[in-house]
C-alpha cells in the first residue's frame, strides 16, 4: 500500500494543509468489472496493519476522500477502525480512473479549513500525482519512488510549498519528497 504526505503551503489560510495519498490494499480478480473488485485476502490483512501504521504517523486527518470502487472502499473502513479520531468520509466516484490533474481539481475543491485530507485512490493516477507533487526529493527519495512506483505498502511524505498545481516542466517543483517506507510488511517477514 503506498501512502504519500505533504504539506501546501500559500494558500488562503495560515497554516499549512497537509494531503496524503494513500493506494487501495491488494484486489482479487474475480470475473466482475474492475470498479467492484474486492480485496484479496491479504489485502484484507494488509489494509487493517496499514491503517495501524498510518494511526502510528500522528496524523489527525479532517477529511478522507475515498474512491467508490470496491477495494478502495474495503480499504478504508478495514484502515479508519485503527485510527483514534475517524475522519469524515466522502465517497467520490471521480477519484476512479482519475488523472493527476483531475485529482488536484478535487483536493482544490475542499474547503480552506480543511487541514489535513487522506485521500484514497488508484493506480496510475496515485502515482501521477505523488510524482507531480514530488517533483524534488532529499537523497534518493525521489529515484527510489521512479524505481519503485507507488506500489502497496509504501508511505511517501513530502513538504509542499505552493498551492496545489501541475508544474508546466520539472524545474518547478511542486513539492519535495523527503521519504519513503512500507506501510506493511512484506508476505513471510516477521512482524
Amino acid at each position: 500500500m503506498g501512502f504519500f504526505s505533504c504539506e501546501a503551503g500559500g494558500m488562503s489560510v495560515a497554516e499549512p494543509r497537509r494531503i496524503a495519498l494513500f493506494r487501495h490494499a491488494k484486489a482479487d480478480w474475480p470475473q466482475v468489472t474492475d470498479h467492484e473488485r474486492p480485496l484479496a485476502e491479504r489485502g484484507r490483512l494488509d489494509a487493517a496493519e496499514a491503517g495501524r501504521r498510518l494511526a502510528d504517523t500522528g496524523i489527525t486527518f479532517d477529511l478522507a476522500l475515498c474512491s467508490t470502487a470496491v477495494r478502495t472502499r474495503e480499504t478504508w473502513k478495514l484502515a479508519v477502525h485503527e485510527f483514534p479520531h475517524r475522519p469524515k468520509t466522502v465517497y467520490e466516484e471521480r477519484i476512479y480512473e482519475a488523472s493527476p490533474g483531475e485529482l488536484i481539481a478535487l483536493l482544490n475543491e475542499t474547503p480552506d479549513d480543511v487541514r489535513n485530507i487522506l485521500l484514497i485512490g488508484h493506480n496510475p493516477g496515485v502515482q501521477g500525482l505523488a510524482d507531480v507533487l514530488s517533483a524534488e526529493a532529499e537523497g534518493d527519495a525521489l529515484d527510489r519512488m521512479h524505481r519503485r512506483g507507488f506500489p502497496r505498502r509504501r508511505l511517501r511524505r513530502a513538504d509542499l510549498r505552493r498551492p496545489l498545481e501541475v508544474p508546466r516542466t520539472r524545474n518547478r517543483p511542486a513539492g519535495r519528497l523527503l521519504g519513503a517506507r512500507r506501510l506493511t510488511r512484506r508476505a513471510g517477514t516477521r512482524p
